[in-house]
């Protein structure tokens, strides 16, 4: 029983972490997640942006790949999980993980024009 108490604080501080650094991030949408490790940004807003190499972010799948490439940050699309809108980003990890992910994630986000 500690060790579960004690992990699902860790989760609980891991997900309050991501979400307000994602909040910071301009056009993302993110709603609270209620279970798992997961969050599942709306990242519509970034359709149809160029990348610094002149492709188009059409839909999530795209902007996974560019994320990837780009910044070396791994995300899911958002039509496996049945919003084509979204991405998929985990928190089971570190809190340096996030913060350094989603900050390489703003970066990339930032140069979509």
């Amino acid at each position: 029983p500690d060790s579960v108490s004690f992990m699902n604080d860790a989760f609980l501080k891991r997900r309050e972490l991501i979400l307000d650094l994602l909040k910071r991030i301009d056009g993302l949408k993110t709603a609270t997640p209620q279970g798992a490790f997961y969050v599942f940004p709306d990242v519509s807003h970034f359709f149809g942006k160029d990348t610094p190499e002149g492709k188009v972010i059409a839909h999530s799948t795209d902007l996974c790949m560019y994320l990837l490439n780009e910044v070396a940050v791994a995300t899911v699309p958002g039509e496996a999980f049945g919003d084509e809108n979204c991405i998929r980003l985990s928190y089971a990890t570190s809190e340096g993980n996030i913060k350094l992910a989603i900050e390489r994630i703003k970066k990339a986000l930032d140069k979509l024009k």
